[in-house]
C-alpha cells in the first residue's frame, strides 16, 4: 500500500480546465458560512470551467438549506462547461452523520456526471485556491484520489489550534496509518479529491462509517483496490464562525474503525 507525497505544486493545463468536477459540500448549521464559501468556490469559475457545487444539507434548522437553495438560484444562470447545472442542493431528511452524508452526495455527484468529486467542508477550514492545483495531480498523475494533506511537507495547521489539539490530530493518523499499514499521512483529513472510477469501486454504499472515520474508511478502501494515492500540503484553518461537529460518540468511532477495518481485511484474505 504505497502512497507518494507531492511536495510542489503542478500547473493545471489549460486543456483539462473543462473537466468535470463536483465539489460535495456537507452542512448542518453553516449558514453564518456557507455564503462565503458559494462565493469563494465559484469566482473559481472562470480557471474552472467545468467545476460544480452540490451542497446536501441535514435538515438544518438555522435554514442553511433554504440559504444553499437561493444560492443556487443565483448562479445557476450559467451552467457548467459540459451543460450540468452550476450547483444543486441536495435535502436529507435528518442529521445523521457526515460520512453519510458525504456518500450520499458523492454518489449523486458520480450519477450525474462528474468526473471528479471533491469533499469540502463548509467552514472554511479547507482552502479553495488548491481545488485546480489538486484536479491536475489528479490528471497528470493518474491517482484515484489527491488528499489535501496537513502533515506532508509545506503543509501547516491553523495558529487557532492549540498544541493539544495539533498533538491529538497528529496521533490520530499515526494511530490509524499504524494500525490499518498505509503510508497517508494525513489519513484523517477531509479535502480529498476522488476519481468517478475510485468511487464506484469502493461502492459507496458499503461505507460503514458514519461519522468522520469515514475518511479513514475510504482511503483504505481506495488503497485495498489498488488505486494510487497522493498527498499534496495545504494550510488547514480553524473554523470562524458555526461549531464544530465532532463529538464524545464521532471520537470513539474513529478509535474503533481502524480495528474493525483491519479485522475485516484479514477475514477476507
Amino acid at each position: 500500500m504505497l502512497t507518494k507525497t507531492l511536495e510542489s505544486p503542478t500547473p493545471l493545463p489549460m486543456a483539462w480546465a473543462d473537466t468535470a468536477l463536483t465539489v460535495v459540500m456537507p452542512t448542518y448549521n453553516e449558514a453564518g458560512s456557507l455564503p462565503r464559501m458559494t462565493e469563494t468556490l465559484m469566482a473559481l469559475r472562470g480557471e474552472l470551467p467545468g467545476l460544480s457545487l452540490l451542497v446536501v444539507d441535514d435538515s438544518s434548522p438555522d435554514g442553511t438549506g433554504d440559504i444553499a437553495e437561493s444560492l443556487a438560484e443565483r448562479y445557476n444562470d450559467e451552467p457548467c462547461s459540459d451543460g450540468r447545472v452550476r450547483m444543486r442542493v441536495m435535502h436529507r431528511k435528518e442529521k445523521d452523520g457526515l460520512g453519510r452524508a458525504y456518500a450520499a452526495g458523492m454518489s449523486r455527484a458520480v450519477d450525474n456526471g462528474a468526473r471528479y468529486v471533491l469533499q469540502m467542508d463548509a467552514d472554511g477550514s479547507h482552502p479553495a485556491e488548491k481545488v485546480a492545483e489538486m484536479l491536475g495531480v489528479a490528471l497528470s498523475t493518474g491517482a484515484g484520489v489527491v488528499v489535501g494533506s496537513r502533515y506532508v511537507p509545506g503543509g501547516s495547521l491553523s495558529d487557532a489550534w492549540g498544541a493539544h489539539r495539533k498533538l491529538l490530530s497528529r496521533w490520530a493518523n499515526a494511530y490509524a496509518s499504524a494500525i490499518l499499514g498505509t503510508r497517508v499521512r494525513d489519513i484523517t483529513g477531509g479535502f480529498n479529491l476522488w476519481s468517478a472510477e475510485t468511487l464506484r469501486a469502493i461502492d459507496l454504499a458499503s461505507v460503514g462509517s458514519a461519522g468522520y472515520s469515514f475518511q479513514v474508511e475510504m482511503k483504505y478502501a481506495a488503497l485495498r483496490r489498488g488505486f494510487g494515492v497522493m498527498e499534496v500540503p495545504i494550510h488547514f484553518e480553524d473554523r470562524t464562525v458555526g461549531e464544530s461537529k465532532m463529538n464524545f460518540a464521532v471520537q470513539l468511532e474513529s478509535m474503533a474503525m481502524p480495528w474493525k477495518l483491519r479485522a475485516a481485511a484479514r477475514g477476507k484474505r
